[in-house]
């Protein structure tokens, strides 16, 4: 997966200029790579596109013009992007009810580990997380995901986790699937 170059982020104000139109296409790149998992789960696929746009945004939303913080922005998204053979994603945890939220995200502390890939020719591939996400006593809401699956074409997402909330399979369609296989090719 390539990453973003400092070459392609613009100034904040030249992208405020752009901002609507680049929002509209983004949101058409991200939505086949959005992938729901029962109720609660939605991974999000990551590629330069939405990193680059990702990046764009702190710097609109926090008027970042140093050069040295502008670099922070993209070392700290393109961590997010997979390397050769991987994809990246953001997972988000989408619980609306602060208790039930609360109560779940400690029940879950080893549902990173049990989040898998399945490939087109059969074989699974777990999800490698950042472990500063997930805590001594719960798991954060946000997580950051990599599956390596070397180049092979996904075609579900699922879950081995012992509850029937987040224990799933979701095939991906198409258009989702081909959408991750070019990401594998960028």
């Amino acid at each position: 997966m390539s990453k973003v170059e400092r070459s392609t982020i613009v100034d904040f104000v030249t992208y405020e200029d752009r901002r609507q139109e680049i929002r509209q296409q983004i949101l058409a790149v991200k939505r086949p790579r959005r992938i729901h998992l029962g109720e609660y789960l939605t991974f999000l696929f990551e590629n330069s596109d939405t990193m680059r746009y990702q990046v764009q945004e702190m710097m609109r939303a926090e008027r970042i013009v140093r050069e040295r913080d502008i670099q922070h922005e993209l070392d700290t998204y393109n961590e997010v992007l997979g390397d050769v053979g991987q994809l990246g994603c953001t997972l988000l945890i989408e619980i609306d009810d602060s208790d039930k939220r609360d109560v779940k995200l400690v029940r879950w502390m080893g549902l990173p580990e049990a989040l898998y890939l399945r490939l087109e020719d059969g074989d699974t591939v777990g999800a490698q997380y950042d472990e500063r996400q997930v805590g001594e006593t719960r798991l954060s809401s946000v997580q950051y995901l990599k599956f390596d699956t070397g180049g092979r074409k996904p075609v579900a997402i699922g879950s081995t986790f012992d509850d029937a909330e987040v224990g799933l399979e979701q095939p991906l369609t198409s258009e989702q699937a081909e959408a991750l296989a070019a990401d594998l090719l960028d």
